[in-house]
């Protein structure tokens, strides 16, 4: 059994997506950001860092319970312990974890930076605003080019770096995004929301 501690962020949906998709058994474990979970004792024993998503599997590796941490690192552990949701071959595999590792560098902390500007800053920062504006159309533009021509970011194989960018991309409006400008994301991000095990992660934790 796998215990996952998460709440209703893009990173800790991606973990509940992954989750789902493999079909693997998990109970979830809420931690309200909102009112301080994350920094009670029993959670930093956990992860020091005090974030969201954590994972702990009963039946780790060696057979023993292991807990880890960081929403890529979990997407990882999931993919090698099942064998799925990264392509088989070496190449396929580079280029699913490059487009991964583009989601946890570039597309979570800039379009997350946006969300604060826009939607939660005690105050109004043009230049902040601005900023942050403008990287997530260039982030969106990225993908766009990267999309034209391929289902997936890998390629013809869906795999954990669509699952760790569809949570972001969710919450388009709240970055100032209209999705309709940018076709080639839409068409991928229509294809991932009719999943149901994405329906179904999307909803986690109730």
């Amino acid at each position: 059994m796998i215990t996952l501690y998460t709440w209703t962020t893009p990173n800790g949906r991606k973990i509940s997506i992954a989750l789902e998709e493999l079909g693997l058994r998990y109970e979830t474990r809420p931690i309200d950001i909102s009112r301080g979970d994350q920094f009670t004792p029993e959670f930093l024993a956990l992860n020091p860092n005090n974030r969201i998503p954590v994972i702990v599997d009963d039946e780790g590796p060696d057979g023993q319970p292991i807990t880890v941490i960081e929403s890529g690192a979990i997407l990882l552990y999931l993919a090698e312990k099942t064998g799925r949701l990264l392509p088989p071959g070496a190449r396929g595999r580079c280029e699913a974890i490059q487009w991964l590792m583009f989601q946890m560098g570039s597309v979570g902390p800039m379009l997350g930076q946006a969300h604060h500007f826009l939607r939660y800053a005690p105050e109004v920062i043009p230049y902040a605003v601005e900023r942050y504006s403008k990287e997530a159309e260039r982030l969106y533009g990225v993908l766009n080019t990267r999309l034209a021509g391929r289902d997936w970011l890998a390629g013809a194989d869906y795999s954990v770096a669509d699952i760790a960018t569809f949570p972001w991309i969710a919450s388009h409006d709240w970055q100032g995004i209209d999705l309709d400008r940018f076709p080639e994301v839409r068409r991928w991000f229509d294809a991932i929301a009719a999943r149901p095990a994405v329906q179904r992660g999307m909803a986690v934790p109730q």
